[in-house]
């Protein structure tokens, strides 16, 4: 078994190591955070979930600096501007929050799992679709367990696969035997991934 599980002080950019928060920053972001864990609920869908999600990226770190919402598809993502047609800089798989994994939440062990294949769909419109090359950040998460992978890794690994790459616009135009989402994660992503489960990093 291959772990790529980085350390707090590996995945963070050393220039945020010097810089220091603010007590009344460090008081709201606590604040928030309770409240939205405080708010959180198993026995509701995940789109109540998902806008507790938002409504705490909003009121505890960006503000109106920059536009939350969904994007077709995606759950959520973060725009890199607050103008709703700027490009997206994270985009977001939300699970149904559970305090143990779900069968779709990536694991530490097993990242090849359907909310994982989603982020990999999810960058491929951004990046080939669209032609976006400001995402920085993809992340899954049931708001107790947070998977965050560098866009690098997928530009690296996803967007640099050829192969995948013409699956993935042969699906887009109905060119495969399969049309559903659902033969996309088991029939290209999920292979896909596996190829090159040993160079992800989380």
């Amino acid at each position: 078994m291959i772990v790529n599980k980085l350390e707090l002080k590996q995945a963070l950019n050393s220039k945020y190591l010097k810089v220091k928060p603010d007590t009344e920053n460090i008081q709201s972001f606590k604040d928030n955070l309770g409240r939205m864990l405080a708010l959180c609920d198993s026995k509701k869908d995940e789109e109540f979930n998902k806008n507790l999600l938002s409504d705490f990226f909003k009121k505890s770190l960006y503000g109106d600096r920059y536009f939350i919402n969904t994007k077709e598809n995606s759950d959520l993502v973060i725009h890199n501007d607050k103008e709703a047609d700027s490009t997206v800089g994270v985009i977001f798989e939300t699970k149904k929050p559970t305090k143990t994994n779900s069968v779709e939440m990536p694991r530490v062990d097993d990242l090849n799992r359907k909310a994982f294949q989603q982020l990999v769909l999810y960058f491929l419109r951004e990046r080939v679709t669209h032609g976006n090359t400001a995402v920085k950040h993809l992340v899954a998460t049931n708001i107790y367990e947070w998977f965050i992978f560098d866009a690098k890794i997928f530009e690296e690994l996803f967007f640099s696969d050829k192969q995948l790459v013409k699956n993935f616009q042969d699906f887009g135009e109905g060119r495969l035997s399969g049309t559903t989402t659902d033969f996309f994660y088991k029939q290209i992503a999920e292979p896909a991934i596996a190829k090159v489960i040993d160079r992800i990093k989380f």
